[in-house]
């Protein structure tokens, strides 16, 4: 059954962020390219050499660790890693993050139908909501209520279930779209459906 069909029968739609609506790796990417023009500046080495490196690290095994390696391969002082961080907070980003287009296409459609669309979203509040802030949202930002569950201290089962029962519905007319098998199980444990997997929406390519 594709995402629309499933989509027939619910009044509410919750999203997390990565890898969801967006790729994580093109917020993450431009945080790594304006670190290695702050170490340019700072350091004078290569802006370039440094992003190249970094960019392999994360393709090969993610963000862990991805300062301690970047500092120990460029002699970089630990004190950098504020710097880092704080990139990942609040970077002002020489790109707009860009929904997936099937996303953008499946959201409009939610928004022309008066569906309800939340966000509910795990992570660092400030860098999440860096994230929303710059995210071209083709209109559809007055449309969308977040929630941030780091700031809010609950579970995702949790708000999920708070969401349902401010808007008087139960757990067969709301659809979660997640990213991991944490969002699975935090939406199994309410009986809420789930999608996880892009493929599913392949009507809206």
């Amino acid at each position: 059954m594709s995402a629309y069909q499933l989509a027939k029968d619910k009044q509410i739609f919750i999203f997390e962020l990565d890898d969801v609506l967006f790729p994580a790796k093109d917020y993450l990417l431009q945080v790594y390219y304006l670190f290695s023009q702050f170490i340019e500046y700072s350091e004078q080495k290569n802006a370039q050499s440094i992003l190249d490196f970094m960019r392999l690290e994360y393709g090969n095994t993610g963000t862990d660790a991805l300062f301690q390696k970047t500092a120990k391969k460029f002699e970089l002082k630990e004190s950098y890693q504020y710097n880092f961080d704080l990139l990942h907070q609040n970077a002002r980003l020489p790109l707009k993050l860009l929904l997936y287009k099937n996303m953008l296409d499946f959201l409009q459609e939610l928004v022309m139908e008066r569906k309800k669309i939340f966000i509910v979203t795990a992570g660092n509040p400030e860098q999440q909501l860096n994230k929303i802030k710059q995210t071209e949202w083709n209109g559809l930002e007055k449309y969308l209520t977040v929630f941030f569950t780091d700031e809010l201290k609950q579970p995702k089962s949790e708000i999920f279930q708070n969401i349902l029962n401010h808007n008087n519905l139960s757990a067969e007319d709301a659809l979660v779209f997640g990213a991991n098998k944490f969002d699975e199980q935090q939406s199994k444990l309410i009986n809420l459906t789930y999608i996880v997997s892009l493929e599913t929406y392949k009507k809206y390519d």
